[in-house]
């Protein structure tokens, strides 16, 4: 009874702006038997916040002096039980929280949780070790290395047994025999008096460092016979990781007969020119060479475009093969192939020919243009 007789002075005593809760939606009329717990929970259950039953229960307690401007009745209300965490039935557009100067909602449970400041990252302890920067050591191989006996597992194994093992391994390293095949160009010349044909083959059968090398080129017109032919047959050893030696023996197989010794190379220039040089020495005594060269420009994956030059010499004149002392022609060619597979490639090109010097009076003697323009149409393969 005291209990109630204090709260009823003390909620005499407060302003009425402490308690103007007007932007919210509460209750318009209140039965005179409410007390200010109850009046306080129904202001909470219009706002909202659902407040169990019982909450305005008497409790064994002093009373505690007002805060924020609330009376000594919320000293019956338990806030403890009511859940502030289930807003979703709350609508806070509907709030002016302009009016709310007398409601303090530190003692609602409305707690907000601080992050804490984040600490500064520690890349070290994430496992990024310090770079071994040890200098790799120069100088003399210890003695010890390479001291043991150089067939140690002969005593393990037996001899027989690591003979065949090395000679299994030297033949997967480098001495497996390979025949390759490949048709450099077959190809139909379009030209200005009548058309003609042309074909270059060449191949192997061989390991990495030793090869049975052959070639065989030659052209002529359509309707008459074949103006030039020859087979050479080679041996090639290989004197470094880019270039063959060769040395061999050429057969022509028209015209006057010539059987020619060969000595050259064969192999790949700086930045990737494929490069057939030789010399000829005939049985007639006639000295000849020739320099081919070649470069594929990959345009795409499958298109690519392949300039050519080829240049032949002579120390003397030869007139029955209509060909003159120095520099006898000069071939420039520029061909577009396309791989429908590695293997096969159609192409389309053109390419330029010119006798010189004394080879040039020979070719107008015969009643033939020393300067010609090929358009060629061809494909290249191997297998």
């Amino acid at each position: 009874m005291r209990l109630l007789v204090i709260m009823l002075v003390a909620s005499a005593a407060v302003p009425a702006i402490a308690q103007d809760h007007s932007g919210h939606a509460m209750p318009v009329e209140q039965s005179p038997a409410q007390t200010e717990c109850e009046k306080e929970a129904a202001r909470h259950r219009a706002m909202g916040h659902p407040v169990p039953e019982g909450a305005c229960a008497p409790k064994a307690q002093t009373a505690e002096p007002a805060q924020d401007g609330h009376a000594d009745g919320h000293t019956g209300m338990d806030h403890s039980q009511m859940d502030h965490g289930q807003k979703q039935g709350m609508d806070h557009s509907t709030m002016d929280h302009s009016k709310m100067e007398g409601m303090d909602h530190s003692t609602m449970g409305h707690e907000m949780t601080q992050l804490p400041e984040q600490a500064p990252m520690d890349h070290s302890a994430m496992g990024h070790g310090e770079m071994d920067m040890t200098p790799i050591p120069e100088g003399a191989r210890p003695a010890a290395a390479g001291s043991g006996p150089p067939r140690a597992a002969d005593a393990i194994w037996g001899v027989d047994a690591m003979r065949a093992s090395r000679n299994a391994l030297r033949t997967e390293n480098g001495g497996k025999k390979v025949f390759w095949f490949q048709g450099d160009r077959a190809e139909y010349r379009a030209r200005e008096d009548s058309d003609g044909y042309l074909w270059d083959v060449q191949g192997y059968y061989g390991g990495d460092t030793d090869k049975f090398w052959f070639k065989s080129e030659g052209e002529g017109t359509f309707g008459e016979q074949v103006e030039s032919a020859e087979i050479q047959g080679l041996w090639s050893h290989a004197i470094g990781p880019w270039w063959d030696l060769q040395v061999g023996v050429r057969q022509d197989l028209t015209g006057p007969e010539r059987t020619h010794a060969v000595i050259g190379v064969q192999g790949l220039a700086p930045y990737t020119f494929e490069v057939d040089a030789a010399a000829f020495l005939s049985n007639k005594g006639d000295l000849t060479a020739s320099i081919e060269a070649e470069l594929d420009q990959r345009i795409t994956q499958r298109l690519l475009l392949q300039p050519r030059a080829e240049v032949s010499l002579s120390a003397q004149d030869i007139p029955e093969l209509g060909i003159g002392a120095g520099l006898d022609s000069v071939e420039l060619g520029l061909r577009l192939r396309y791989e429908i597979a590695r293997e096969f490639a159609p192409y389309i090109g053109v390419e330029q020919e010119w006798k010189v010097g004394q080879s040039a009076d020979y070719a107008r003697l015969a009643g033939e243009d020393p300067s010609v323009t090929n358009y060629v149409v061809g494909v290249r393969f191997w297998f």
